[in-house]
């Protein structure tokens, strides 16, 4: 019999808690995309932290998306094209 600890391959591994913000996310993002590039991490962290990424990138894509949500309703739909003075 399993023991209750032990988690199916199906289920979503727990990737910690989100970042207060946007630029938390970001920062620990470029971190850990800088782990990952050096080589340097054991195989054995190199799944999980490829997890953390995903769901560190989902978490900035979703904040983006509502800004950019946001500032459409502020501009009544319609986004001005911006041009440096």
């Amino acid at each position: 019999m399993p023991s209750p600890s032990s988690s199916s391959p199906a289920a979503t591994p727990d990737t910690g808690p989100l970042p207060v913000s946007y630029e938390a996310g970001l920062q620990e993002l470029e971190q850990l995309v800088a782990e990952l590039e050096s080589g340097q991490l054991p195989l054995d962290q190199l799944l999980g932290s490829y997890q953390r990424g995903a769901a560190l990138l989902a978490f900035c894509r979703d904040k983006l998306q509502a800004v950019e949500d946001q500032i459409k309703v502020l501009d009544a739909g319609s986004l001005k094209v911006w041009t440096a003075e």
